[in-house]
């Protein structure tokens, strides 16, 4: 089997998809704190919240939440997808530094490891976040407050 070779190119284009998609939910949101709720139906439900703010950077979590008819049903709760990702301002990129509790995605990871990691885990996180975020983007209801400034 040939050994797994990211493709810088297409990470590239992942996080500078990411960060466009971002943007548009994001849109409003900028301090440390903030969070937005986005509904797709009576069984989804996802959030986006800003977790640090630096001059260049921002740190935000994407989840998706336990629906209300789901607490209803069930006592035990499956765990729910989870993301943290760094928005880089200066570079528009966007990259998941964090997915399910991994921590430090490695672009390529040998299989089979202990953790079970895909060899291309970076390129699928990235992949898996850019159909979230459009999910959101075309499905999602959210209340937005708009502000005359």
């Amino acid at each position: 089997m040939a050994q797994y070779k990211p493709s810088l190119k297409g990470l590239n284009n992942s996080y500078e998809n990411n960060f466009i998609l971002l943007s548009r939910l994001l849109a409003g949101m900028d301090d440390a704190g903030e969070m937005r709720s986005f509904f797709i139906n009576e069984l989804l439900e996802y959030s986006i919240s800003i977790v640090e703010k630096t001059k260049y950077t921002h740190v935000v979590e994407f989840k998706q939440l336990v629906s209300k008819s789901e607490s209803l049903a069930s006592k035990v709760h499956l765990p729910k997808p989870s993301m943290l990702i760094r928005i880089y301002y200066d570079a528009h990129l966007a990259e998941v530094i964090e997915s399910q509790f991994t921590k430090q995605i490695k672009p390529r990871y040998d299989y089979p490891n202990p953790q079970m990691h895909l060899p291309d885990e970076k390129q699928q996180a990235q992949q898996f976040l850019t159909e979230w975020l459009r999910m959101c983007l075309t499905q999602g209801r959210a209340n937005i407050e708009i502000s005359n400034k």
